[in-house]
């Protein structure tokens, strides 16, 4: 029985839902019409689910719930994680506290219906809680840099894919087609990756995304994975604000969990000497909530823009 909180249908499309599960003679569970993490654990309790869908931000919503120990979830046991970069903490609380040590994880798009790589259910654990696997059958993929070449194995670059799942273009926009696809068929995802010498895909951040600090490359993802270990912290988005002296600045928006209390300069030393001093960040702000798209997206352009709101008052640039 299949567990998917909506709107993981937008995700993932009634072909993973109700078409091929029905087909055979599983039962698809919508716990409610938005999702819900209490309505979601009650589900699968209730209707003892041995498969949960869902991007991260639905599973830390669960896990971290002040009533998640109420509900028996032993009969989980598979699904998938995907929509989003999954910190590797997250991920080993799934597998341990939520019972799914068969869960894996996937990467893809809208635009590569449905997933281009993911891990398997036989993989050793470290690769199935820190990588999104190997391409799947039938499926191309590359990491190449900005130029299009192809970039050696570990070294970080853009993800492209190409096969019979790439889309054929975008409804009516013919220019937007030809940014995203080049003419030998290779989509352009805009994400950052590194594929090690075996095939296994990791995903290091968003291009758009990654922040220019005095001439260095800094992956939010990597700062993001680490603040996830502070065993006050719920959930962590990274991203850059403009700076004058060293062009980008990095900001940590941090979600803390029931009860906590945390400071700025608690998270910086958290940091200090664990990771390399220019990916400190400079600023830290605890917030209650994340903007978020309906599919459970941090919208970090959204974050980017109110902090640099804040930024600006605070340094006396909106007055008259």
């Amino acid at each position: 029985m299949f567990c998917i909180p909506v709107p993981l249908y937008h995700c993932f499309g009634m072909v993973m839902g109700n078409i091929a599960c029905l087909t055979h003679g599983s039962t698809i569970v919508y716990p409610a019409p938005t999702f819900d993490p209490l309505a979601t654990l009650e589900a699968v309790a209730e209707e003892a689910c041995t498969a949960l869908y869902g991007v991260p931000a639905m599973f830390i919503a669960q896990l971290d719930h002040p009533e998640f120990a109420r509900f028996d979830l032993r009969t989980l046991r598979t699904g998938i994680m995907a929509g989003a970069p999954c910190p590797v903490e997250v991920m080993k609380r799934v597998n341990t506290d939520m019972h799914m040590s068969d869960i894996t994880i996937a990467y893809g798009m809208t635009e590569t219906s449905h997933v281009s790589t993911q891990t398997s259910i036989d993989d050793p654990l470290e690769l199935r809680v820190s990588t999104v696997g190997r391409v799947h059958p039938h499926v191309e993929i590359r990491i190449v840099d900005l130029d299009g070449k192809t970039v050696p194995r570990g070294q970080p670059g853009e993800f492209c894919t190409r096969g019979y799942s790439v889309m054929q273009g975008y409804w009516d926009d013919e220019a937007r087609t030809r940014e995203a696809i080049d003419g030998d068929g290779w989509m352009r995802t805009g994400d950052l990756a590194t594929m090690d010498e075996d095939g296994y895909v990791r995903i290091v951040g968003r291009l758009k995304d990654m922040i220019i600090r005095g001439g260095e490359n800094v992956y939010p993802r990597e700062i993001e994975e680490y603040l996830h270990r502070h065993p006050k912290v719920q959930d962590v988005q990274v991203f850059g604000v403009p700076d004058e002296r060293y062009g980008e600045e990095i900001c940590a928006w941090i979600r803390l969990r029931a009860g906590e209390v945390a400071t700025e300069v608690e998270i910086c030393e958290f940091c200090r000497g664990r990771i390399a001093h220019f990916k400190i960040p400079r600023y830290v702000r605890f917030v209650d909530e994340f903007p978020m798209t309906v599919t459970g997206k941090a919208q970090k352009y959204l974050m980017r823009k109110r902090m640099q709101e804040e930024i600006r008052l605070a340094s006396g640039a909106g007055r008259p």
